[in-house]
């Protein structure tokens, strides 16, 4: 709706884990160096953890692009799978014919993965949400590092999950899982001065013909409600350029991110005098953003009417 309005060629703020738009902020050349490394080194376990929202998904969908030819790459990303719908998984993924049963996949696989070895190839499982994995199936983990020789693990493994897998992995009966872990990494929130950067980005892949939609004091407010979850930030710069393109507005102004984040229940991040400054301001937009939506649709409806007939409902909702 908005993207001829504000020039883009594409939705940049759209909250699928594309890798295109993948920012690299500090925190994420520390994690994607990590992994690099982890992998390239045979380290075999590596977790990634962060904040629900944090990108981490999208940070693996980017790794998983780099691979080449000569890395094999099981990506589970359903982490309540049974043991033997893992097996099935990784006997797919890694090309092993049926699963057929648990030992027989095994010798299957260790045949794989020493070939491989002595080839000079890498073979990665990466498990996303594995903060909701069974006990099972971290048990099963701990017994695929078993593939190894004696300066390096056959098996990369990746865990990557939300700060809760730390405090799983801190179990007393997962401990020997967690000796095992060779490097840990954390995608942190964006910082104030990365949020303005972040959406220059995004505006500049979407083929932005401005990259100054956003006014500094909106990216500010932006920071603020989002408190740094890329995509919180998605979401509210989605809403705002929506308002925007209501409002006729070509700048996407303080008032109008309060009023999106508002509408989006996000105001819990400011308090007190602050978030009323905002408010007098937000009631001003609110007031002509409502104004200009009735009077668009009122537009619509009469050249609906002068023109012909409605052929579809929706054409109403969204002239």
């Amino acid at each position: 709706m908005y993207r001829k309005f504000y020039g883009l060629r594409d939705l940049p703020f759209s909250l699928t884990p594309d890798p295109r738009f993948l920012y690299f902020t500090a925190s994420h050349r520390e994690v994607m160096a990590n992994l690099q490394y982890g992998i390239e080194q045979g380290k075999g376990l590596v977790v990634v953890t962060g904040e629900v929202g944090t990108g981490k998904t999208t940070l693996l969908r980017a790794i998983i692009r780099q691979f080449d030819s000569s890395v094999l790459a099981s990506y589970v990303f359903n982490p309540g799978l049974t043991v033997a719908e893992f097996y099935e998984q990784l006997a797919s993924d890694f090309n092993l014919g049926p699963a057929g049963s648990r030992a027989d996949l095994l010798r299957r696989l260790g045949e794989l993965l020493t070939t491989r070895h002595t080839n000079g190839l890498r073979t990665v499982l990466i498990v996303d949400e594995a903060q909701g994995l069974s006990r099972e199936l971290l048990e099963e983990v701990r017994l695929l590092l078993n593939f190894e020789t004696h300066t390096e693990k056959q098996l990369q493994i990746v865990l990557v999950g939300q700060p809760e897998l730390r405090r799983v992995l801190n179990s007393p009966d997962l401990r020997q899982l967690k000796q095992r872990i060779s490097l840990r990494s954390e995608v942190r929130p964006l910082q104030t001065d990365e949020v303005s950067a972040y959406i220059r980005s995004r505006l500049n892949v979407a083929g932005a013909e401005r990259l100054d939609i956003f006014a500094p004091e909106a990216t500010g407010l932006i920071y603020r409600f989002s408190e740094g979850i890329p995509r919180l930030v998605n979401n509210l710069c989605d809403n705002a350029l929506l308002t925007g393109y209501a409002l006729d507005a070509k700048r996407i102004t303080a008032a109008i991110i309060a009023d999106t984040a508002e509408s989006l229940d996000l105001v819990s991040s400011l308090h007190g005098n602050e978030f009323q400054r905002e408010k007098i301001e937000t009631a001003k937009v609110k007031g002509r953003s409502r104004r200009k939506r009735d009077q668009r649709a009122i537009e619509t409806a009469q050249f609906k009417v002068i023109s012909g007939p409605v052929d579809d409902e929706e054409d109403l909702k969204t002239g």
